[in-house]
Order: C-alpha cells, then structure tokens, then sequence
C-alpha cells in the first residue's frame, strides 16, 4: 500500500508546490515578525485553514473557486495544522440546527522513500525509526461550543499489534462551554510531558525526542479537564493503564501537567515563554511513574525548547517497564531563514537503565523544514548521527513530507 500512496503523495506536492514558484500576483509583503513557532497539542483544538479569498463566504463558492483558494493559499502560521480541503470537506448546517459543522480530513506525515543509514541495526536504536502516519479523522461540532467529537482511525500498519488495536486512535467527546475550560471524556493522547502531548503534524522533527519515544505519545481511555489563562495553563486526567485496547482495566493512571506563563500578559512584545512540569503515574500488574520539567520560548522567528525526564517504569508506547529506571532530556533550537524556510537543530540524550553505567544513547539533530503552504504541506530533511555507548554509532539521513487534506 505504501508503495501506491507515496507517488500518490509525491506528484500532489509537486503541483501544489507550483504556485510557491511561479505566482503572478502581486506580491504580498514578507512580516517575519508575525511568524508563530510554538507547537500545541493536537486535541486543544481543531483549527481552521487559512484562506486569502473573503469575497464569498466559503459555504456559496463553487468547487472550482475552493480548489482554486488552495491554489493561492498563504500560511504565516505554523503552531497549527492547516487543512488544505477544509472548505471542501466542511459541511455547515442551517442556522436552526444544533449542530455548526462537520468536517473530514486525512493527513500523512513520514519519509517518503530517501532513507539512507549506516552502522544501524535494531540493536543499535531505541525504537521507532519507521516513521509513517497516516490519519482519517472525523469531526462534529454543536453551536455555541455546547460539544464536540472526533473520531480518527490509524491507517499506518503496525506488526506488533493486530489490526483493532492498531486501528482506533482518538475517539472522545468535548466541550468547551466552561470558559478557559475544557472537557474531554474518551480515548485521547494525554499529556505525557511537552513533546509527548503533541499531534504528529505539527513536530518540528520527522522522530520525537526519546524520552517522548518511550514514555509518551500515547493514546488512553479516559477523562481529563484541560484549563487556559493568560499565566497558567492545566490538564489534569484519570484513565485506564491499558493501551492500544491490549487490556481491560489493568489499573488506573492520573496523568497531570502544569504550565506557568510569565510572559502572558506581555502581548507577544518579549515573546511567549511557558515553564511547566509533568506527571504520570498508576498501576499496571506493578507501580511505575514518570516525572518531567521543561521550558518553552518562542520570539519572532527564533524557538528553543528544553525538556527532561526521568522513570521509575513508566508505561509508553514502547511497552509497560517496570524495571528499567530511565532518564532523558533533550533541547532544540529553532530559526526561521525566511518565511517558509527553518532550520532546526537538536541535542537528545536518553539514559535506558540507570542502573546499568556506560549504556547511554545520544542523538545529534539537525533539519530543515520548508513550509510550503504551513503545515498543511511541507518538505522535511533531517540528519541524524545516533551515538551509543553500549552499540556502534550510526548515521541516518531523511527526507520526508507532511500533508493535510
């Protein structure tokens, strides 16, 4: 199947690419200060695509004129997923409906055939290099943020799950009615540290840090509160222990994590700082807990993000540990070149069992991310140089690209 999709997926860039290069309109003045860099969770919220044509309200254009707005399309913001179909894959119900809209989508994020590594065998990595997601989700709202759903499907194959584990990703119901709240009650990736919150699609790397690796990005079944001010931002949840639908209720985990906002009330004018902290402990057939601190600083078109983490077991999508006392951090820098280029660069360090000495595992980063219209497509090279302590060091080159539909 991938062998299909991904020539598929190659020529739709190369004709959306176009425009990027030849455009005759008239130009468009270049704010890079305007540039947003800051990465969100995917389940916050399901963004709207940005569109340059106001003309007509997007429900009375023909499909000619949507296709045509993806044409000319141009995105300033990249903390967002930005769907390139939205307009024609959103339904918008009569005013004297409950419901506001409904939307389909599909996005694909992962290498796309330039894969070329040295030294590198499945005893050298930590896990997880076959890097290709491929997500159907769909989306309902009510008027008045009363509530909302999504359902999402996983259509990435995975050989060590059967194909219902592998199949079902978020599934919950929400609502925003409380203000500076929301409620979230179903099967949702929960905040397992910073990096490990976030949605595929709007990663500044092809591969997470290890640490998210191997104790987040995860999806649980459970019900959580999420709150947002100008200072302070929460998310607190209760949920099963089981993941990818392996287990009934082997037990109950509370994932929790707080974020300070120093600069909030600044309006952007010294940039956007978060310092915040994490938590995730229960019981599956043993205790385990993981612990997390990080810092996050976006200003103009410079980012940097720094976070550590340390188990005593912990149960992530590499498998439930309860014997293996890990640590990890990792920090990343970020600089936007021009208004579609970034350059990124990235220091990650993991320690599997503390206490086994000399197993150590490093990963030196560095990528470009070109952002043909936001995330909704992009271009993404990355160089890795895999260091190990225990295990020959290897490097790694890869080319991929994101696209949101």
């Amino acid at each position: 199947m991938r062998k299909k999709i991904l020539p598929a997926l190659i020529a739709l860039i190369f004709v959306l690419a176009t425009p990027v290069y030849a455009a005759k309109n008239a130009p468009k003045e270049n704010n890079l200060e305007e540039v947003v860099l800051e990465n969100v969770e995917e389940e916050v919220e399901v963004p709207q695509a940005v569109s340059i044509s106001e003309e007509k309200a997007p429900e009375d254009k023909t499909l000619k004129e949507k296709l045509q707005d993806v044409y000319h399309l141009e995105v300033d913001k990249y903390d967002k997923p930005t769907y390139l179909l939205e307009n024609v894959l959103t339904h918008k119900f009569d005013e004297d409906s409950i419901w506001d809209r409904t939307q389909l989508w599909a996005g694909y994020n992962g290498d796309i055939g330039l894969n070329f590594s040295e030294g590198v065998g499945t005893e050298h990595t930590t896990n997880h290099y076959d890097i290709n997601t491929i997500n159907v989700g769909f989306d309902g709202y009510l008027k008045n943020n009363n509530a909302d759903f999504r359902v999402m499907i996983n259509v990435s194959p995975y050989s060590e799950r059967n194909v219902i584990q592998n199949l079902f990703a978020d599934m919950y119901i929400a609502t925003n009615k409380i203000p500076h709240h929301r409620i979230m009650v179903g099967h949702t990736r929960p905040p397992v540290g910073m990096e490990g919150a976030y949605g595929p699609f709007v990663l500044p790397f092809l591969a997470r840090s290890q640490i998210s690796r191997n104790f987040g990005t995860v999806r649980k079944l459970g019900a959580r509160i999420s709150g947002d001010y100008s200072l302070l931002g929460y998310d607190f949840g209760v949920y099963s222990s089981d993941t990818y639908f392996q287990e009934f209720f082997p037990g109950a985990e509370f994932i929790g994590r707080v974020d300070l906002k120093p600069l909030g009330k600044t309006d952007g004018k010294y940039g956007k700082l978060l310092i915040g902290g994490s938590m995730d402990a229960g019981h599956r057939d043993n205790n385990f807990c993981v612990v997390g601190a990080h810092i996050q600083y976006d200003y103009k078109r410079f980012m940097a993000n720094f976070e550590w983490a340390q188990a005593n077991g912990y149960n992530g999508p590499s498998g439930f540990s309860t014997d293996k006392h890990a640590s990890g951090f990792y920090a990343t820098l970020g600089y936007m070149l021009t208004k579609k280029l970034q350059i990124i660069a990235r220091y990650d360090e993991f320690d599997p069992n503390r206490e086994i000495a000399n197993n150590n595992q490093r990963e030196y980063t560095v990528g470009l991310n070109y952002f043909i219209k936001g995330q909704g497509l992009r271009l993404i090279l990355n160089y890795i140089f895999c260091q190990n302590d225990a295990a020959k060091d290897s490097h790694r080159i890869m080319l991929g690209t994101q696209i949101l539909i």
